[in-house]
């Protein structure tokens, strides 16, 4: 009888341990712990006299890989009267992220140089496979000028 007993219990111990098992609901997760949840992040860029929010929209490879190197201090600098770029520590994976056709306000991955580039005139330029979207910002080119210079530290704020 407490054989059969045992046996019948078993499945039920069974199921409430695994129910104990899980991750807990309320302990927090980093933006790039699950694909769904770096949508809405928002990656601060700080120098010494301003700061630029980017606000991540999207989920690829390239954008979990990116958050996943923060925090990181990199040097911006101006290029071809176009955009704002810094070299990252190392080429992101990017594979099965699509390429797009970037607007001003627009955080950028280009692939042939394995930079960040804030888009602030992108006039004549189109669709690129080597042109990867991060995010969008909200700034200024004033702001990006004083943005601009060693010592730009990434972070994610949200």
């Amino acid at each position: 009888m407490k054989l059969r007993q045992s046996l019948l219990a078993a499945p039920a111990l069974v199921l409430i341990l695994a129910g104990c098992t899980g991750p807990d609901p309320a302990a927090p997760t980093s933006p790039s712990a699950t694909p769904s949840g770096v949508i809405g992040t928002v990656v601060r860029f700080t120098g010494d006299s301003t700061s630029v929010d980017v606000t991540i929209d999207g989920d690829t490879p390239a954008i979990r890989d990116f958050l996943s190197m923060l925090p990181l201090t990199v040097d911006l600098e101006e290029f071809n009267g176009r955009e704002k770029i810094a070299d990252l520590p190392r080429e992101l994976d990017y594979e099965g992220t699509p390429g797009f056709d970037p607007e001003d306000g627009d955080l950028i991955y280009y692939t042939p140089w394995g930079n960040l580039g804030f888009y602030y005139n992108t006039e004549g330029i189109g669709y690129s496979d080597s042109t990867l979207r991060i995010g969008s910002y909200d700034a200024t080119l004033d702001e990006l000028n004083q943005l601009e210079g060693p010592g730009v530290r990434i972070e994610v704020v949200k």
